[in-house]
């Protein structure tokens, strides 16, 4: 466990589900903890992309509504929150009377932008009225179909490398090989991870030999994708760089973290996994 302060989150506690919509549920966790690790970059932008599956709450008469939702933390929000706080506050919405949905919306919005110490965008769905869903893998070069001898279980950053005689070129690689594991439970994180980048062209084998490096590692989503940035970005030194993880889902939520060099447009397609 990284951050001496999550001994005190609801995660891999056993917690009563709430009966009455409650914000003081939400478990905000400094960023800063975890990045005085990594060699930050002096400038760079991105998200936390969270998907929703388990959202609902009761008309004035008491009717259930049901809906999906996505929540977009900004990268520099000075805190995340912690994912089980995340499932019991919006679980705390299931039983409370609300006139619209813009009212759930503002109310959302209002207490996660509090928790996360920046304005958070919600999308908020009511399946009756569903967003249209795109499904797809993510774009770019699938680099798992390579046959070689993976031995390294721990995160080593030592193991990225440009090719020796490689050209600057642009290219987009992908990976469906990506786990981690929670730190507090050890659950295991399952994801798609994809690696945009532009300068020295970068050894695709020692790319997913570091890829399949965090398999043991234990650390939140957003934390991974912020190390496995830094790590290339050091290792490699491209002139831009983008880095997108989709998540399966856990507990009725997807995180979907991307960091980048520049400001980017990431597709919101769910993969096969999700």
């Amino acid at each position: 466990m990284h951050d001496p302060a999550l001994v005190k989150a609801p995660l891999g506690r056993e917690i009563s589900y709430p009966d009455a919509y409650d914000a003081s549920l939400l478990f905000p966790i400094d960023r800063s903890t975890n990045r005085a690790a990594l060699s930050l970059p002096e400038s760079w932008y991105g998200a936390d992309i969270w998907n929703a599956y388990e959202v609902s709450w009761l008309t004035p008469k008491g009717k259930p509504v049901v809906a999906l939702a996505r929540f977009i933390f900004p990268q520099n929000s000075p805190r995340l929150v912690e994912s089980k706080s995340f499932k019991l506050y919006l679980n705390s919405f299931s039983e409370e009377r609300f006139d619209s949905t813009n009212t759930v919306r503002t109310i959302m919005q209002a207490d996660l932008s509090l928790a996360a110490g920046a304005d958070v965008n919600i999308e908020l769905n009511p399946l009756s009225q569903p967003p249209a869903l795109e499904y797809g893998s993510m774009e770019g070069i699938n680099i798992d179909d390579t046959d070689i001898e993976i031995s390294t279980y721990e995160p080593t950053p030592g193991l990225l490398q440009c090719l020796p005689a490689g050209k600057n070129i642009s290219e987009t690689l992908v990976s469906d090989l990506l786990k981690s594991n929670c730190p507090v439970t050890g659950q295991p994180d399952w994801g798609s991870v994809q690696v945009r980048y532009t300068g020295l062209q970068i050894d695709r084998d020692a790319l997913l030999r570091y890829i399949v490096s965090l398999r043991r590692h234990t650390e939140f989503h957003e934390h991974c994708v912020e190390k496995m940035y830094c790590d290339i970005w050091q290792a490699c030194k491209p002139t831009s760089l983008f880095v997108y993880a989709r998540y399966t889902r856990r507990g009725g939520l997807d995180i979907n973290p991307w960091r980048s060099s520049e400001p980017a447009h990431v597709s919101h397609a769910r993969t096969a996994r999700q």
